[in-house]
């Protein structure tokens, strides 16, 4: 009888040894790491921002727009800047989940003040764009609001408005290569239209004029427009082919872009991402 009490007891010890073994094995396990998922990168090209209902096709509202930012909101699409592109380029893999960067052609005055008031709202970054030779006449903003602007910034010092150079006259730049009788003189006029561009603006921003967005598109892959912008000192080009950035292993003197348009549904956001 005695040995059968120990026999239980011994049992009863052994099964309680292993309750606790499993208890602390379970505590102690750490969670299986979620799997990286690579996103794509799509370059959101806006124009100008209406109070009112837009009245051309490359006019957006500001109801709109602001649709579009809650709509990078809710579907948790991260804001990078140009910068960022080389980043990806260099570690050879692109970020985890999808990323926009938002971008404003031609230097408009809504701008200043309409995108701006937004994009401050909901701490979201861009770049402007500057047709140079504009700035400061008609409906475009003054060196003096480009000024502000580069200097705004976010809590904890960032800024989050930069400028880049849509050519100082908004030219094709491809399209007026056969008017030229030599290369040099093309290559002479692409200087100017680059050069001049980027030292006005860097004249009255922080930092030094890194992306050249082609005026009408015009000329994306053009050797010698690529050339210009090397030699003139930019880093990239964004050009208006319509898609996304899938590959880390990108050129950055041929980015794509999905232009904001009038009637552009923020779905088609999620189309180039493959949402």
């Amino acid at each position: 009888m005695a040995d059968f009490i120990l026999c239980q007891d011994m049992k009863k010890c052994i099964l309680q040894l292993i309750i606790i073994i499993l208890v602390v094995s379970g505590c102690s396990r750490t969670d299986d790491p979620l799997p990286y998922e690579e996103g794509k990168i799509i370059i959101l090209m806006y124009h100008r921002i209406t109070e009112g209902e837009a009245s051309n096709l490359y006019e957006r509202s500001a109801a709109d727009f602001e649709s579009d930012l809650m709509y990078l909101i809710n579907n948790k699409i991260n804001i990078i800047s140009f910068s960022d592109l080389e980043s990806v380029k260099e570690s050879g893999k692109m970020p985890e989940g999808h990323s926009a960067i938002i971008c404003f052609d031609d230097g408009d005055h809504s701008g200043y003040i309409t995108a701006m008031p937004l994009l401050m709202k909901y701490r979201m970054n861009a770049t402007f764009f500057l047709w140079a030779e504009m700035i400061g006449h008609d409906s475009f903003l003054t060196w003096e609001e480009v000024l502000y602007m580069s200097y705004m910034t976010f809590p904890g010092g960032i800024r989050p408005f930069t400028f880049g150079s849509h050519s100082y006259s908004h030219q094709f730049l491809f399209g007026r290569k056969e008017s030229f009788s030599t290369t040099e003189e093309y290559n002479s006029f692409l200087d100017y239209e680059l050069g001049i561009s980027k030292s006005l603006i860097e004249t009255y921003t922080p930092g030094e004029v890194t992306v050249l967005a082609l005026p009408f598109g015009d000329g994306a892959g053009d050797p010698d427009i690529i050339a210009a912008a090397q030699r003139n000192g930019y880093r990239f080009i964004r050009t208006s082919i319509y898609g996304a950035i899938e590959d880390p292993d990108l050129d950055l003197f041929c980015i794509p872009s999905l232009p904001m348009l009038d009637q552009t549904d923020p779905e088609e956001i999620g189309y180039y991402l493959n949402k």
